[in-house]
């Protein structure tokens, strides 16, 4: 008979079950979770962000900095938490926020906010989903209202149709306040669904999502339209600042960079950028984001060109950056601090948040693109990569 994981129906956060689960896992592979059950707070404060809860993953934090934005939320320096294994990250970034400060920082933009749930209706024709799709237009008010009426915060933009055969795709595209908000669209969409399925005739099915609004994977639909954030960040770099502090000519990162954009067309990638994951990742790690959607949010779209005076103009557009500032993994005492260090825990701090992201993706961007360029690239991840047994 298989063993079955130690739970507790009454309360499965107590430290006692907590402690039952790790000699669980002990007994079983005489192994002792020393560091894992070795944690600041009460085994409580994870409820909702984790079921059969045993300890933490401990994850080196370093601090990158000083970022110096000019946002229309994030403005001044801040610095900024990255939680990594990878040797030199940390540095790398800490390397291109110095040669953005001295060139006068970085200018970041939100340019669209949406959240989206995607059902699909399907019916004996396509002429008939048409016309569903045609009722849908004329009774969206009343849609809107089933779908706020679950939820406080969330607001129904609007709702995208694509029709396909006998299928009708329908995006319904929200706001969600400082929240990612996967959820809480999901809850209202279904209200939404409910109500057309039971009062429209002639529906065979539908399905709560239909596969467009495409959760935790990188899509053409989300790049052009947005899913979270879209953020735009972008400097100006004098021609000297770049030689001093990167030891790269403008040309030669330009020229670069045109050929690096053609291997990536060859390879047939889906962001034309560097490396705009690493530090996502790293943040969202420290700050208590949905990690896992990393894989729509380091989607990017990077320009550069070398101005009439010649410096070097960049700028990197992320369509889809989710993140939340309140809910989710935010609240877990760790996480909480790092949003507070950057002054972005809670309430009407998440487009904040975002330009931050955003800023620092761009430095990042930077200060790879140049180290390869410079040589220095491999030298630097023996010097601070090394780990090795």
């Amino acid at each position: 008979m298989t063993a079955k994981i130690p739970r507790d129906r009454a309360n499965d956060y107590d430290e006692k079950i907590v402690q039952k689960r790790r000699d669980f896992v002990q007994e079983r592979t005489n192994i002792e979770l020393s560091h894992v059950g070795n944690y600041s707070f009460e085994p409580e404060a994870t409820r909702g962000n984790i079921e059969n809860f045993i300890g933490v993953a401990q994850i080196p934090i370093g601090l990158a900095g000083a970022l110096l934005v000019n946002g229309e939320y994030a403005k001044g320096e801040f610095f900024v938490p990255l939680a990594t294994t990878e040797g030199t990250l940390v540095a790398s970034y800490n390397r291109g926020m110095k040669l953005l400060r001295e060139s006068g920082g970085v200018t970041t933009t939100v340019v669209d906010d949406a959240m989206q749930r995607a059902p699909v209706f399907v019916f004996k024709s396509a002429r008939e989903a048409r016309d569903f799709g045609v009722w849908a237009t004329a009774r969206f008010e009343d849609i809107k209202a089933k779908a706020e009426a679950t939820t406080s915060v969330g607001k129904l933009r609007d709702i995208q149709q694509f029709p396909a055969g006998r299928f009708l795709y329908l995006r319904f595209n929200y706001t969600t306040g400082d929240a990612a908000g996967q959820n809480m669209v999901g809850k209202a969409t279904k209200a939404a669904c409910d109500w057309m399925h039971w009062i429209y005739p002639n529906v065979e099915r539908y399905q709560l999502e239909g596969g467009l609004a495409t959760d935790k994977k990188t899509s053409f639909v989300n790049t052009l339209h947005a899913r979270g954030k879209r953020v735009i960040a972008e400097a100006t770099i004098p021609a000297d600042k770049m030689k001093e502090i990167m030891h790269v000519s403008v040309e030669q990162i330009f020229e670069a960079r045109l050929t690096s954009q053609l291997g990536g067309y060859l390879a047939g990638v889906n962001n034309n950028g560097a490396h705009s994951a690493n530090g996502i990742t790293a943040m969202f790690i420290a700050c208590g984001q949905d990690v896992a959607n990393v894989a729509e949010s380091s989607a990017a779209a990077v320009y550069a060109e070398i101005t009439i005076s010649g410096d070097y103009y960049f700028s990197i557009t992320i369509p889809s950056l989710i993140v939340a500032t309140y809910g989710g993994g935010t609240g877990l005492p760790t996480q909480r601090e790092c949003l507070e260090i950057l002054d972005c825990y809670g309430k009407d701090k998440v487009k904040k948040f975002a330009e931050i992201v955003a800023a620092t993706v761009l430095c990042g961007e930077l200060s790879l693109g140049t180290a390869v360029i410079a040589d220095e690239w491999v030298s630097s991840h023996e010097q601070y990569g090394r780990n090795r047994l």
